[in-house]
């Protein structure tokens, strides 16, 4: 069965409403996971619309400006007939102003859980990260969804998804109607994928922390999308981990690259970090240490066996997938 057939419901029907067609709209539309996510469910013929900081007309589905901490937009959900919501929208690489970034990320989601209850909407995804697990000297070698959020406000973007898994915890309680389904998403790669994870890999040496093997468990940017439509298609509801096939150590990464690796002490990363962070240069911080050598491994068993998602691609066919597209643009 692909991740579009809703089984003996037509396409775009709402089997939870019948005679209803299925209305989705995706906070964070406009980037990189929404316009792909966006562009599949049009592609399908299911009615969809985004929203963003800025509207856009350029892709195959409309994206309206609408900030996700504004309460506008419940009358937009109610206008549009929305009955799916998937909520992308979150500070990525933030930590300049944390109080801002945990308004975004915090009261942002209350904000759009509050407008999907005011709107009629009946089922909503929620973006969240294998990060909320927490940096642990004591995580398992893999990590499933039984394992308690521990992430701690050192790390601004971990700790926030946290406090999101718990402010949705509380909504699943106190309003059952609202279906939920959340994703814990491994670290994103596609043939364009450009952020903090992939500057470690385009340096010349792949920075590493010695006595630690730092393995990633990646997941192809179209499994994330496939992923999220295999919910909202399937009305599916739970929480679980999204990651391909098996892992990639720091050294196996640095073999594909034929690149050498550069292996520091933790003590100084730290402090090589934090003087980079008071000059103003760099894009991490002393908290990205431990990200370095205690990064939690995702296991997709639950995904697969439960949820009834097998990503199309392993960790490693992933990874190859963002080194093609890399070396295609001359960014490696």
């Amino acid at each position: 069965m692909s991740a579009l057939d809703a089984g003996a419901q037509p396409v775009g029907a709402d089997p939870s409403t019948p005679g209803r067609a299925r209305r989705v709209l995706i906070t964070g539309g406009g980037g990189y996971v929404g316009r792909l996510l966006g562009t599949r469910l049009a592609a399908a013929g299911i009615p969809v619309v985004g929203t963003d900081l800025r509207a856009r007309d350029d892709l195959p589905f409309p994206v309206l400006a609408c900030d996700v901490r504004d309460r506008a937009l419940a009358g937009i959900l109610t206008r549009q007939g929305i009955t799916h919501v998937v909520h992308l929208a979150a500070v990525l690489e933030g930590g300049a102003d944390r109080a801002r970034d945990h308004d975004i990320d915090v009261n942002g989601t209350r904000t759009v859980v509050e407008c999907c209850l005011a709107g009629g909407v009946r089922h909503l995804t929620v973006s969240s990260s294998g990060a909320a697990y927490g940096y642990h000297a004591d995580n398992p070698a893999w990590i499933d969804e039984s394992q308690p959020l521990r992430a701690t406000e050192a790390f601004a973007y971990a700790w926030h998804k946290r406090l999101v898994e718990e402010l949705l915890a509380g909504y699943r309680a106190s309003h059952p109607g609202l279906a939920q389904l959340v994703l814990r998403i491994g670290p994103v790669l596609g043939a364009t994928t450009d952020n903090q994870i992939t500057a470690l890999f385009q340096r010349r040496r792949v920075l590493a922390v010695r006595g630690s093997e730092a393995p990633f468990a990646f997941i192809w940017d179209e499994d994330v999308v496939g992923a999220i439509l295999h919910g909202v298609t399937g009305d599916r509801a739970g929480v679980f981990n999204v990651a391909g096939d098996g892992r990639m150590t720091i050294a196996e990464i640095a073999r594909v690259l034929g690149k050498p690796v550069l292996a520091l002490p933790a003590w100084g990363l730290v402090g090589g970090l934090w003087l980079a962070r008071r000059a103003g240069v760099g894009r991490y911080g002393p908290e990205q240490v431990d990200f370095l050598r205690y990064r939690p491994v995702l296991s997709n068993r639950r995904l697969k066996a439960e949820f009834g998602y097998a990503p199309r691609r392993t960790s490693a066919e992933a990874f190859d997938v963002w080194v093609a597209g890399a070396r295609a643009r001359g960014a490696l």
